[in-house]
């Protein structure tokens, strides 16, 4: 693990950190800020950040303007990379599918399958190396994210709700096997068994899983563009018939970049501080 960039911030720090992952097999980064408890090795909860399409482990870091209630809240912030990167690393034929695009699974299919390993990645491998090489409370980790890494944060914490006690999503892709871009990824990555598909996808697994989790926070612009691909409705009907409590909320005008998350990213903060420490 080798610190590549650190910035003050808040009274903290703001970090870059490059890897040799075993898992991707090749180097990847993420980003971690350690709010001042944390710098004076006191133990914190801890939350990742999955981002969305196109982004990388810095996206959060800068647009989001999440490290300032961070700090006071004494959270640690997680931001791994969308995927796996380098000259070796199938680059993919459009911005939704290869290198930016990882979607949080493990891929089953030649060409990716060698490299897109970050279900792994995430939950395994990244979650092991922050716990052992930083203070975090046990049983206080979340994981939230935005459109394809909400996805990936609903998806992970009703895989492992031992390791994520509390999970929200910025407009998260709800219901990937129905709409185009899960559908171009999971057949890429997965092949054309949609059952599964199904072991990736938040709408399905909720019913399978039951209710886990006091509450799940979902925040949804009603001016996004992307509007059609993300189905918050089959997932609150799903959250229903699984008896899961979901705080599905839509807000006008709001579209779905990160000025749309900066609006809101204190409720997230808030939510997932009050979660892991109930």
């Amino acid at each position: 693990m080798e610190l590549i960039q650190s910035n003050r911030c808040f009274n903290g720090e703001q970090r870059i950190y490059k890897i040799n992952s075993k898992s991707l097999k090749g180097e990847s980064k993420f980003g971690i800020y350690l709010p001042k408890k944390a710098l004076n090795g006191e133990a914190c909860p801890a939350l990742f950040f999955l981002a969305g399409l196109t982004c990388t482990e810095e996206t959060f870091a800068i647009k989001a303007h999440a490290q300032q209630l961070a700090a006071q809240l004494n959270l640690i912030l997680i931001t791994p990379d969308t995927s796996p990167r380098g000259e070796n690393v199938e680059q993919g034929d459009h911005w939704d599918i290869g290198q930016g695009a990882g979607f949080y699974i493990n891929a089953m299919q030649a060409p990716w399958s060698e490299h897109f390993q970050m279900e792994t990645f995430v939950a395994d491998e990244l979650y092991s190396l922050v716990n052992q090489e930083f203070l975090i409370e046990q049983n206080r980790i979340g994981i939230f994210g935005h459109s394809m890494g909400g996805h990936g944060a609903l998806t992970l914490a009703l895989k492992y709700p031992e390791k994520f006690k509390s999970v929200s999503a910025f407009a998260p892709i709800c219901a990937p096997s129905q709409c185009p871009w899960g559908e171009k990824a999971f057949s890429n990555y997965l092949g054309e068994n949609k059952t599964e598909w199904l072991k990736h996808d938040a709408t399905a697994l909720v019913e399978e899983k039951g209710a886990l989790f006091t509450d799940i926070l979902i925040d949804q612009g009603l001016k996004d563009q992307f509007y059609s691909q993300l189905n918050p409705a089959l997932f609150e009907q799903s959250c229903k018939r699984a008896g899961q409590k979901l705080t599905l909320r839509e807000h006008e005008g709001y579209d779905h970049g990160y000025y749309f998350i900066q609006s809101f990213i204190e409720d997230h903060l808030k939510f997932h501080h009050a979660q892991l420490h109930a």
